[in-house]
């Protein structure tokens, strides 16, 4: 390390753990990599669950997701590659092609699908789940689209390039701004030996995802391999995350302000009770989202 980059490592955050992401499936189907777990909701407070999806074989995603509700979270999907079709019962409608974020508050209820618009090739993106606070909790459903246009992005240095999804970052105001859990999300592409101090509130929570290429993260050079999860530590003196780029990386951070309430959850409705999931089943059930 130079000496700069040797400064700033000793103010970067550290890898407190390491998770590997589970293969699963969900909707109708589709096969994907769970990497954000409800055991880790808590921890990672607000965000509550991080899928990434990834094939190039029709039969993994051709059925997507079909009419299902969700209530008291807001939904992110962030498309690398592919397009993916969203419709809700408010009446809205999008195309998600590759670069593109779908931001969907489901607020009191929302029902929605999403459905490929392909029958070959590579579909790949990431669905993060991200928590409202209780008072937000029974607003009103919105749902945003945002082109890969409107997404800036940002080269701090040469062999970095950053996609500024959400929040504000080096003076950049991102594609989306949420004042109660301030998200900070961003997809930073590294070349082979590059290293880079990203700047992180220290009263955020924070994680990384790795998608490609291998990582040294922090003063001590941990290492972070693709498709695991980093569990950034907590630490008022830090600064933010210094990376290393062993090889040519992409890597999502994700930073958020906790909430620091309950959480109670039962399927795709989230809630601080159990008395409030209830009453989610129950709307849902008659009608009412």
């Amino acid at each position: 390390m130079t000496q700069l980059n040797s400064t700033l490592a000793k103010h970067s955050r550290l890898l407190e753990g390491k998770v590997a992401g589970i293969p699963t499936s969900d909707g109708a189907g589709v096969k994907l990599l769970r990497v954000l777990t409800p055991n880790l909701q808590r921890r990672l407070d607000p965000f509550l669950m991080l899928d990434e999806f990834r094939s190039d074989q029709a039969d993994d995603y051709i059925a997507g997701f079909p009419d299902h509700p969700h209530r008291g979270f807001e939904t992110v999907t962030y498309m690398l590659t592919g397009r993916m079709r969203h419709r809700d019962n408010q009446g809205n409608e999008g195309l998600l092609q590759a670069g593109d974020v779908q931001w969907m508050t489901a607020g009191r209820g929302i029902i929605h699908s999403e459905l490929p618009e392909q029958e070959e090739g590579l579909m790949h993106g990431f669905q993060l789940w991200l928590n409202l606070p209780s008072q937000s909790k029974l607003c009103a459903p919105a749902y945003q689209d945002i082109s890969a246009q409107q997404i800036p992005l940002l080269t701090p240095q040469e062999g970095v390039n950053i996609k500024l999804i959400a929040g504000t970052f080096e003076g950049h105001q991102g594609a989306v701004k949420r004042p109660q859990t301030e998200p900070l999300y961003l997809d930073i592409e590294l070349s082979a030996g590059s290293q880079y101090f990203a700047a992180i509130p220290a009263s955020h929570n924070a994680f990384l995802y790795l998608y490609q290429g291998s990582l040294a993260v922090g003063e001590h050079a941990q290492l972070l391999q693709a498709q695991h999860l980093g569990i950034l530590n907590n630490d008022a003196d830090s600064q933010g995350v210094w990376l290393q780029a062993k090889q040519p990386s992409r890597v999502l951070l994700i930073a958020g302000r906790p909430l620091a309430e309950p959480i109670a959850q039962w399927g795709p409705f989230v809630m601080n009770t159990r008395e409030e999931i209830e009453q989610a089943v129950e709307d849902y059930r008659n009608g009412r989202f």
